[in-house]
């Protein structure tokens, strides 16, 4: 990322080791609503399959992955196979790219049924991301609470994520801290969390 692309940023939050932007409202109400229902009934969900300490886990949250192939990812030891874009994820990809001044080839969806579902602590730091890799999350539905801790001294960063905002993490981010979304029964409401990604070296199946 340039310095020219960064100047129409809004701040970095982040005090130190990486860039995390929250450029608030990407689309209106009106807009997201649209988007979420759209998204509820088009995308391919399943349930996810991840790896803890050698056991293979079923999430309750849904999650789905496009992408410009058909390509295969890795994440939390398990390998997922990308579908190609959606309509409606392409347009969002261009809304976000526009504002980004960035190109992603990539999108993993998370649904989340209520508050009662989260992600526990982690980074995205595979190697298919390259380094230094620009993650962009567009949320949909409930709003929710986004907490970043710096992986050496425990610092954090509460957000907010709004319906239909945008956040981009950049640069040494997924080095040096960690981002989890945590549970809450206070939200009854499902949330959609797009996170457009691109991918450098994936395999084809």
């Amino acid at each position: 990322m340039t310095e020219a692309m960064k100047q129409n940023y809004p701040p970095n939050l982040l005090p130190k080791n990486g860039q995390v932007y929250y450029f608030g409202k990407l689309l209106n109400e009106a807009e997201a609503e649209d988007f979420f229902e759209l998204l509820l009934k088009e995308v391919s969900w399943k349930h996810d399959e991840v790896m803890i300490f050698g056991r293979k886990i079923t999430t309750a949250r849904k999650t789905a992955w496009y992408g410009d192939k058909e390509f295969e990812y890795t994440y939390s030891k398990m390998t997922k196979k990308a579908m190609l874009w959606l309509p409606e994820l392409a347009l969002l990809r261009q809304k976000v790219e526009q504002e980004t001044a960035l190109v992603f080839n990539s999108c993993l969806l998370n649904l989340y049924h209520s508050g009662e579902e989260g992600m526990s602590w982690h980074s995205d730091a595979e190697a298919e991301l390259g380094r230094q890799p620009a993650i962009a999350s567009v949320s949909l539905g409930a709003e929710r609470k986004f907490v970043l801790k710096h992986k050496q001294t425990g610092e954090k960063l509460e957000l907010q994520l709004e319906q239909g905002s945008l956040l981009l993490m950049a640069g040494e981010t997924q080095t040096h801290w960690l981002h989890s979304l945590p549970k809450t029964k206070k939200v009854k409401e499902p949330r959609i969390n797009l996170t457009f990604r691109n991918i450098k070296k994936w395999k084809t199946p």
